[in-house]
């Protein structure tokens, strides 16, 4: 039961959660930053999703279930039936003697209680199947019904297994399934990896490969085959790269995803990143961008002209963070135009470009085309060689404000990289105003975060109190104690002093030894700072990264 921005707003104000001052201050910011209210209240931290969860029960007139920090095990959930829970969203919470409390995001329907009623009744033989329970429905916001409810799919063997094992499976069919289990696990990657007589399916969740499956060869060719005519790639080439790129629709969801499909030693093995639209709701709130680094983001971003880099490996968030940017700058009377390989998302008033190589629509001769359609902001997808990366500097210096994504170890590398590609110095020195540099971690399972004393010795060397969290490992994260990511971050603001140490060609180490003496905080530190927030652990930052005395520069 979705809460629409009338119907929430008119709860926050009767039960006295918001004030008429705060409520249409976040109203407008909502409708500028093209947000519902529940999103832009939780962004700006007017109401917690505790606060609104408790606010929706008591003008329901029924408890409140939290599961977000009482998550039910597995067993309790699965005492109500799969096809009961899924039809009317119900999730066993608790059992206190005569009782049994369900939680529900729709409290108010009655044929689920009548159901549940039925269910939890005595036997036709008057034994008691549960006690001869009464049953209390408590209210639950949505996404943590959804995240109770995925515990059915960790219950079973994926659905794409079972559609091979029936004779007549039809490629269009296994295809679906793939992509439905791969929206339900949260996955951001599909591989489908030839390996001697089978195909193992792998899901990407949370920047960690796991493996859900595997099917005979035979069934091989006929689903890839059907995901080149939907990328719209060559049937008949089994020995070349291909890149492409396919939408798929199911009643009223529809999912975007870019293919990259290579031959190997044992048959063509294919990656499908999911594109999902999340992004939409997105803020820079929701990267993990720190007080400090928001504010120095906003203010590079809020000048006329100049150049913003986000740096970083494949697949660490760089895209999304350009477009939270893109979503606190998009208004009616700024003009701005994205050039992109391929278009990850979609904002409604931002005009997007697909890049297309069979009509040598390149990056560079976009953004030729894209500074003579009067553009206020530019979008450049990725600076890849020395022609784009001359024509975004140009761009930078003659009024526009210019954001696009480099790929380099770190911020201070980002540099002596650009001038290696004959940037002018000078042209560089004058149009940089901020690079980023950013990886990504997983976040700590808000159901299951507990706190422990660390006692490793490599380790509390690094952190101010020894009192940190991790997760314990529940059914709403499948017991990995971790639901989500949150990206690390560097940034390096362009100053007069560096400014000055351009025009020398600097090396990456002497670019990285004056921004920290300017103030900068390397991604370690940062990653640090959510260690002890409780965001992440601290396993996890010394996975993707390294304590700056660690550094090596050549």
């Amino acid at each position: 039961m979705p809460l629409d921005d009338i119907t929430l707003k008119k709860i926050l104000l009767a039960e006295h959660y918001l004030s008429e001052k705060d409520c249409a201050q976040a109203e407008s910011e909502a409708k500028r930053s093209r947000l519902s209210l529940y999103e832009q209240l939780i962004k700006t931290g007017l109401v917690t999703k505790d606060i609104v969860g408790q606010a929706v029960a008591e003008s329901l007139g029924v408890p409140f279930a939290e599961l977000a920090l009482h998550m039910p095990s597995k067993e309790d959930i699965a005492r109500i039936p799969e096809e009961i829970a899924i039809k009317y969203r119900v999730v066993f919470f608790s059992e206190k003697k005569n009782v049994v409390t369900i939680a529900t995001d729709n409290p108010k329907n009655m044929e689920s209680l009548k159901a549940l009623e039925k269910l939890f009744s005595k036997s036709a033989k008057g034994r008691s199947a549960s006690g001869g329970k009464k049953i209390s429905l408590a209210f639950a916001l949505t996404e943590h019904v959804d995240d109770a409810l995925r515990v059915y799919k960790k219950l079973r063997e994926p659905n794409f297994i079972k559609i091979l094992q029936e004779k007549n499976a039809s490629a269009p069919e296994v295809l679906e399934e793939i992509f439905m289990d791969a929206l339900g696990a949260r996955a951001s990657d599909i591989h489908l990896e030839p390996q001697d007589g089978s195909i193992v399916v792998r899901f990407r969740i949370d920047g960690v490969l796991q493996e859900m499956g595997s099917f005979s060869k035979e069934h091989y060719e006929t689903i890839l085959n059907r995901i080149k005519v939907q990328s719209h790639l060559r049937t008949d080439e089994h020995f070349g790269a291909q890149d492409g790129s396919l939408r798929h629709k199911k009643d009223d969801k529809t999912i975007n995803l870019r293919i990259s499909i290579i031959p190997t030693m044992d048959g063509e093995k294919v990656v499908m990143r999911i594109l999902t639209e999340y992004v939409r709701g997105f803020t820079l709130t929701d990267l993990g961008l720190s007080e400090h680094h928001q504010k120095m983001l906003i203010a590079a971003a809020e000048k006329p002209f100049g150049m913003i880099l986000v740096v970083g490996p494949t697949g660490s968030g760089k895209t999304t963070t350009l477009y939270g940017l893109l979503k606190y700058l998009n208004k009616p009377d700024i003009n701005i135009t994205t050039i992109e390989d391929p278009v990850e998302y979609k904002i409604a008033g931002v005009n997007h470009i697909q890049v297309n190589t069979q009509t040598n629509l390149t990056f560079a001769k976009g953004l030729r085309s894209i500074v003579r359609q009067d553009p206020d902001i530019i979008f450049l997808g990725e600076i890849r060689d020395q022609e784009s990366a001359e024509i975004a500097v140009n761009a930078a210096l003659t009024g526009h404000l210019l954001l696009s994504t480099f790929h380099a170890n770190d911020a201070a590398t980002a540099i002596p990289r650009l001038l290696d590609m004959s940037i002018e110095r000078f042209l560089l020195s004058s149009t940089l105003e901020i690079v980023i540099s950013q990886t990504l971690v997983r976040r700590i399972c808000e159901s299951c975060r507990t706190s422990y004393t660390e006692t490793r010795k490599e380790y509390v060397a690094y952190v101010k109190k020894r009192t940190l969290y991790r997760g314990k490992g529940c059914n709403a994260c499948a017991q990995t104690g971790y639901k989500g990511r949150v990206a690390l971050f560097e940034f390096i603001k362009n100053t007069p002093r560096l400014q000055e140490l351009i025009l020398r060609n600097p090396s990456t180490k002497e670019v990285w030894e004056l921004a920290r003496k300017e103030g900068a905080a390397s991604m370690f530190e940062d990653g640090i700072e959510k260690v002890q927030a409780g965001v992440t652990t601290i396993d996890e930052v010394f996975r993707v990264t390294a304590p700056p005395s660690e550094k090596n520069y050549l």
